[in-house]
């Protein structure tokens, strides 16, 4: 990188903000925003450490140094959310990933540039709707007695009686991923399409020219062409894998399948607002997010590592 130098030297950090100020006031409120909402409240981590009671206060509230780890960890209920999480968003993770190529890859073969654009903002178009009326659409569609799914599958005589499936837990999480795949997969796929108009078209050229057909092209030039974009992607994935999606699964769980339902979020939820618990429930929204943020840099290395092997 080129030296930066001012009347003969090296300019200086306040030499340099002086020079950009209207870029350094653009951005100012945004850094402002940011240090506000999400790093000052970092603070009241302090009440992990801490048997808080709000009357007693923050300063106030006894100290009992890890007891709300010990408990946490103690705690079976805490394992299954966890365990939950985690199945969650791997379901989701490669459900997505699947869909949106797979979707992208089909648009990308279409030459009908209208059918095409109107596939595309059908497919779109769930993105931008609430997960309040996305869960209520999955609800009704997969109703036990009016829903539309048990309707098609009793009239093809696949099964004989309705499905109670939002009462069954080996259903739920499946119910998650398959939602969240008609919600996203139209979106997601955008990032795909991008990147295939970066491929050389005199790739296909050639394969064309070797007798390759449409799968063979697919096969040998555009799936090369859009690895590393999937692979950057899904390794960047990684480090929200504990996340899996707090709204969605607030607004589809019932209690007939708690046991399946419950992740870390609303494992907080539960006891910090629910139980009045809120050291507790601290305690254990502080371990998602250090092991979020582990994750994170994780995978921020692997992917630097990837993208420097592939510039070189």
């Amino acid at each position: 990188m080129d030296a930066v130098y001012y009347n003969g030297s090296k300019k200086t950090f306040w030499q340099k903000v002086k020079e950009q100020k209207e870029l350094v006031l653009m951005i100012f409120p945004f850094v402002l925003y940011v240090i506000l909402f999400h790093y000052v409240p970092l603070w009241w981590w302090v009440i992990a450490f801490k048997e808080y009671r709000p009357f007693q206060g923050v300063w106030g509230s006894e100290w009992v140094g890890l007891q709300q780890f010990k408990d946490l960890f103690s705690d079976s209920g805490f394992w299954l959310a966890m365990r939950n999480t985690i199945v969650i968003s791997f379901l989701k993770l490669i459900t997505s990933f699947a869909a949106a190529i797979t979707l992208a890859l089909m648009l990308n073969e279409v030459k009908n540039m209208l059918f095409k654009r109107t596939i595309q903002t059908i497919s779109y178009l769930p993105h931008f709707v609430s997960w309040v009326v996305a869960a209520s659409i999955v609800i009704s569609v997969l109703a036990p007695e009016s829903g539309i799914l048990n309707q098609i599958l009793m009239a093809l005589k696949i099964i004989k009686q309705p499905i109670v499936w939002m009462g069954e837990g080996h259903y739920f999480w499946w119910i998650l991923a398959l939602s969240n795949v008609w919600k996203e997969t139209g979106w997601n796929a955008i990032v795909y399409l991008a990147a295939m108009t970066s491929i050389d078209p005199e790739l296909y050229d050639a394969a064309s020219v070797d007798g390759c057909g449409r799968l063979q092209k697919i096969r040998y030039v555009t799936l090369p062409g859009i690895a590393p974009t999937i692979s950057m992607l899904l390794i960047l994935n990684v480090g929200w894998l504990l996340n899996a999606g707090f709204e969605q699964v607030l607004l589809l769980r019932n209690p007939l399948v708690q046991d399946y339902s419950q992740i870390l979020d609303t494992y907080v939820l539960d006891y910090g607002i629910t139980m009045y618990r809120y050291s507790y429930a601290t305690a254990a929204g502080m371990f998602k997010s250090v092991v979020s943020i582990l994750l994170v840099l994780f995978a921020n290395k692997i992917a630097a590592k990837l993208n420097a092997s592939t510039v070189v």
